[in-house]
């Protein structure tokens, strides 16, 4: 297997006379001479400490370089950064939640780049990690397989994370006690793996699956188990394969599998942040996808699991049915998904579930088509005259489909958060929370503190909540994050005051200021710009590169 065709790039790098240092150095990290022949297979980890979502992926690292040893390359593990958003969630520092996407994509890219790796293995936990990963592997577009790090165990009496917060909320109102609120802190999170519902991390490795960038079954496994060990190991081993045959990500990301990972994303009911994600890693794979394309295909595309936050179960409960690989050939034969679309198996989505079995009889996690719980996408995608060029809600129907209320305005999630805790916001309102979009935080924060507290409050059903910044996959509610443009720019959210009449309308899709045009025109005309919040570091670089999240919110959109 040791030609100039699978040593396409380190072979310039280890290669001749000239490249003599090179070889020193490599020689200190473990390379034997024998090594210099091989195909080097660099193995992104996202491995840290700083949350358990990433606190075991250091082993599953060493899985992966032991799959690509064996397989006839020479692994070399380098890490990238994790900030965790559970940890962050409801302080300043969520600012570097997104901003950590950027961060892991360029730090893979640059690595990777300079290294000369002719192909790659990346494993992610936490949310960012995964669009961050795919992004970087996006731009090299090197034969690259990504691995998910895999779901937590679930808490006592069924807890995760999402539990702690809408404790808190609970607690607030005093249906909590102190006694209670420590017993959901102590037992929420029982180790390693990502939040265990339909969150963020678990829709995000569902996508990647579907887009054909994972092994079969990759995104459904708990994090501690012998199954993602194996998974590490084979994708070690699967990564040489792709070198071989030049297999490349865009080869496999193309308009046809990100259409894929919509409808699975959909089907699954899961995070809003999949939009921003999804649009950022089209961006990089050259792909074009927008907006629209959401609703385009959420009209023909219905939600069919049971899951946290709006539902009843957790992945794990999901993994033990068969993950989401069933749900996937239920899509296929519906025609809801394109089977010819190469994945990092070498073969079609078609072919990789053909022999795939079907759901137990008696399980209720997975609805069948004909008993969806929604018959068209819970992605909702509003326009108006608060949102000219877009947000995005979550919408399961639970919370109805309409609200209209009066506006009670905050210019940052924390204000917001005290009101919603003290009783000052009341049923009917419509929560503004602005100056949080990527730019005006700058970072564009998630909101699971504030939409926990208000379903912990028992107002889940009585108020909405409107943002330019995000939310969490654990959110739920009458929520609409997104608005773009945002407040810091000079959007409409900018000028909503106190009592202003509000209109969201998941039918008609529509997110309006109900006051007269003349009046928005004329506050629009005296808007001002305020002063940046940051004027140095990675936040201040950010708010200056990044683009509308309407446009996924990437930092190399020039």
């Amino acid at each position: 297997m040791a030609d100039d065709k699978t040593r396409k790039f380190s072979s310039i790098i280890v290669d001749g006379v000239a490249q003599a240092p090179s070889r020193a150095m490599l020689h200190a990290v473990g390379f034997e001479d024998a090594d210099f022949k091989k195909p080097q297979v660099g193995i992104a980890s996202t491995w840290s400490m700083v949350t358990p979502c990433n606190m075991h992926i250091n082993k599953l690292a060493e899985n992966a370089a032991q799959g690509a040893d064996s397989a006839g390359g020479k692994s070399v593990i380098f890490n990238t950064i994790t900030v965790s958003d559970g940890i962050s969630m409801g302080t300043p520092g969520m600012r570097y939640s997104l901003v950590s996407r950027e961060i892991i994509a360029d730090s893979i890219e640059t690595v990777a780049g300079a290294q000369g790796f002719d192909g790659l293995v990346a494993i992610g936990g936490c949310d960012k990690n995964m669009p961050g990963c795919m992004i970087g592997l996006s731009r090299l577009n090197r034969p690259s397989i990504f691995v998910y790090g895999g779901t937590i165990k679930p808490g006592a009496k069924r807890r995760d994370i999402v539990s702690v917060f809408e404790a808190v909320g609970g607690h607030a109102a005093g249906k909590v006690s102190d006694e209670e609120l420590k017993e959901v802190e102590d037992t929420a999170i029982p180790g390693p793996g990502s939040c265990g519902g339909m969150y963020t991390a678990n829709t995000m490795a569902s996508a990647i699956e579907a887009l054909g960038m994972s092994l079969p079954n990759s995104s459904a496994q708990e994090a501690v188990s012998g199954d993602k060990k194996d998974d590490c190991i084979r994708a070690g081993e699967a990564v040489l394969k792709l070198i071989e045959n030049d297999i490349k990500p865009s080869d496999i990301m193309t308009c046809k599998s990100f259409e894929n990972a919509i409808t699975v994303v959909i089907a699954l009911g899961g995070s809003t942040n999949a939009v921003l994600h999804l649009l950022a890693m089209a961006y990089a794979a050259n792909v074009k996808l927008e907006l629209d394309d959401f609703t385009r295909i959420g009209a023909k595309v219905p939600v069919l699991a049971d899951v946290k936050p709006s539902g009843k179960y957790l992945m794990s409960e999901l993994i033990e049915i068969g993950g989401i690989q069933p749900l996937m050939k239920v899509l296929l034969d519906a025609g809801l998904l394109h089977g010819d679309c190469l994945t990092v198996t070498g073969k079609t989505l078609a072919e990789n579930l053909a022999d795939v079995e079907p759901y137990p009889e008696n399980q209720d996690i997975v609805h069948k088509l004909e008993n969806p719980i929604k018959k068209d996408s819970h992605l909702v995608v509003l326009y108006g005259n608060l949102a000219p060029t877009g947000a995005v809600a979550k919408i399961s129907g639970k919370e109805g489909l309409n609200f209209s209320g009066n506006a009670r305005v905050f210019e940052s999630e924390e204000s917001a958060l005290k009101a919603i805790l003290d009783g000052t916001v009341v049923k009917d309102d419509v929560i503004v929370i602005r100056h949080e979009g990527p730019v005006g935080g700058p970072g564009m924060r998630e909101m699971l503190s504030p939409t926990g507290a208000i379903m912990g409050k028992g107002l889940g059903k009585d108020v909405a909540l409107i943002t330019d910044g995000r939310f969490s996959g654990g959110s739920h509610g009458f929520v609409v994050g997104h608005v773009t443009p945002e407040a810091a720019v000079g959007g409409p959210i900018a000028i909503i005051k106190d009592g202003d009449p509000i209109t969201i309308d998941a039918v008609r899709r529509t997110l309006n200021l109900a006051i007269p045009q003349d009046e928005i025109d004329s506050r629009l005309s005296q808007w001002q710009p305020s002063a940046p919040k940051e004027t140095r570091g990675v936040l201040a670089k950010y708010a200056k590169l990044v683009c509308s999240a309407s446009e996924g919110a990437v930092t190399d959109k020039f």
